[in-house]
């Protein structure tokens, strides 16, 4: 398709004209990738409705500091995430958007924003390493990514804390690349605000992660370098002291609240046990994340595995000794932890797209080298295998076929097998350009139309629907058997969840 590689070679080079250019792009891409299916997507059992109906019970309650669903205490995550979505949702309240409270897409709206926002800083970190034209799309295929387009479309810290990372680290690479004169610019003098403002709100959102991650880093470039000086442009006192006056009223005011209990859960049940053992069944073997790596960061991962020849020749370089530190240790943390769940390693995903880029511009990616065409075909698999699934599990769950995704899904496939087409021809850039338009066909073929199909996933709707079709102005709602939180989320927060005929015989008795 030449028509196609000159299409996007030129609004690749009219997007990178200037970086207000590349940005309103990067927006807009994102927006596409992103939007589809984002507003009518069901609430996700299980962690999706728990964290909007705790949001919603803030509203409701008016008590912004401790965190509950329904009359469980939710103390596993800091309270960051709950106050973005109360505050939209209040927003959205204010504006006249009917019932509020119920519609779990405000409550995806940061995460939106988390995402573009991962995006965009995506560019901003790269620009350190490469030109704009090479950040762009590096900032695109973030974009593209597989994993940050489920996580844009739920109501959950990870999009977020993804952009945090991102943030802290870009900051982090301009300070190391111009100790080691490695930066072609000077950097701005506010970098460790950036630095600490977005370690401040990582910590509100999701505890340790943020500060781990970059932690992690310094401890390898400090070793090697035997010194801790070129952190100096980072202001360590003065970045403490801005994280302790953003997050200290809260961690105190929950500690007050608790009388503790919200750290001897935190920290004590969620974060050490899930180092300790599986929690929730999401235990998972060493190496899973490398395993998943393929379908999760599609579709550049093939790409990014031909880069790893390249990392590992130029491991001395500051770049990619850059790259390494923030990537290595970080991922060994997370296959060390018996808990595994797919987005713990997002963060670390635009350091991945750093060293492709750095392989790309380098000649590190090689189509002659044994085995690389062959990993090039693995573009095709992700579009081909959820192709296949989608149609089976539409025909299984519902006896339907998804008529209205397969034109996205087919082109999709088709688009994806030009990667593989322009691979060969060494066209690295235009392949990587064109899996990004086969990854935004893929997310409105799935989003947009297949999942929207199958309503054997709706059955908490279904079941509210016909709460509210009753008539009844306030309902007593009571369920046997059924213990999703999305219903909790749909019906509210007096929806009763029983296990017996014992206890369901009891609380209707006990009604007035």
């Amino acid at each position: 398709m030449p028509s196609l590689t000159s299409a996007l070679d030129r609004l690749a080079t009219l997007a990178c004209a200037s970086h207000a250019r590349a940005c309103a792009f990067l927006v807009l891409l994102s927006l596409g990738a992103f939007l589809p299916g984002f507003q009518t997507l069901q609430p996700l059992d299980r962690d999706e409705p728990r964290f909007a109906q705790a949001s919603k019970q803030m509203l409701e309650t008016r008590d912004f500091v401790d965190i509950r669903f329904q009359e469980d205490a939710r103390h596993k995550k800091p309270v960051g995430i709950y106050w973005l979505q109360s505050a939209t949702v209040a927003a959205a309240e204010a504006l006249g958007v009917p019932q509020a409270r119920t519609q779990i897409w405000l409550y995806r709206i940061p995460s939106l924003v988390g995402a573009i926002a991962t995006v965009l800083l995506t560019y901003w970190a790269l620009l350190a390493f490469v030109s704009a034209r090479m950040a762009l799309l590096g900032a695109s295929l973030m974009a593209a990514c597989v994993l940050l387009g489920v996580e844009a479309r739920i109501a959950k810290t990870d999009a977020l804390l993804a952009a945090c990372a991102v943030a802290t680290m870009g900051a982090l690479a301009r300070v190391w690349l111009d100790w080691t004169r490695s930066l072609a610019f000077v950097p701005s003098s506010r970098n460790w605000l950036v630095f600490w403002g977005a370690t401040a709100l990582g910590l509100l959102l999701k505890g340790p992660i943020v500060p781990m991650v970059w932690g992690l880093a310094i401890l390898v470039l400090s070793a090697r370098e035997r010194s801790v000086r070129w952190l100096a442009p980072l202001r360590f006192g003065r970045g403490l002291l801005l994280c302790l006056v953003v997050v200290l009223p809260w961690f105190l005011a929950i500690a007050w609240k608790t009388g503790g209990s919200f750290f001897a859960e935190s920290v004590g049940q969620d974060m050490l046990g899930k180092v300790a053992e599986g929690q929730e069944k999401h235990w998972g073997p060493p190496g899973l994340y490398l395993l998943v790596f393929f379908g999760t960061y599609w579709p550049a991962a093939a790409f990014a595995a031909m880069a790893v020849p390249f990392a590992w020749a130029r491991r001395r370089e500051p770049q990619v000794l850059f790259l390494l530190a923030w990537i290595v240790p970080s991922w060994l943390v997370f296959e060390a932890v018996p808990t595994k769940l797919p987005h713990y390693v997002l963060p670390l995903y635009p350091a991945v797209t750093g060293l492709l880029l750095l392989a790309l511009v380098n000649g590190g990616i090689d189509r002659f080298r044994r085995g690389s065409v062959a990993t090039a075909l693995l573009v095709v698999i992700v579009p081909l295998v959820l192709t296949g699934v989608i149609v089976a599990a539409n025909w299984s769950l519902d006896g339907t076929i998804p008529f209205l995704a397969l034109p996205f899904l087919l082109l999709a496939l088709l688009v994806a097998a030009t990667v593989v087409a322009a691979f060969r021809r060494s066209d690295f850039e235009g392949a990587l350009w064109r899996g990004v338009v086969a990854s935004l066909l893929l997310g409105l073929g799935v989003y947009g139309f297949a999942v929207e199909s199958l309503r054997a996933f709706k059955l908490s709707p279904r079941l509210a629907e016909a709460v509210r079709s009753v008539g009844c102005s306030d309902p007593a709602v009571i369920t046997v058997g059924y213990r999703e939180p999305s219903l909790v989320f749909l019906i509210g927060t007096d929806l009763v969840n029983l296990t017996g005929g014992r206890r369901l015989e009891s609380s209707v008795l006990a009604r007035p």
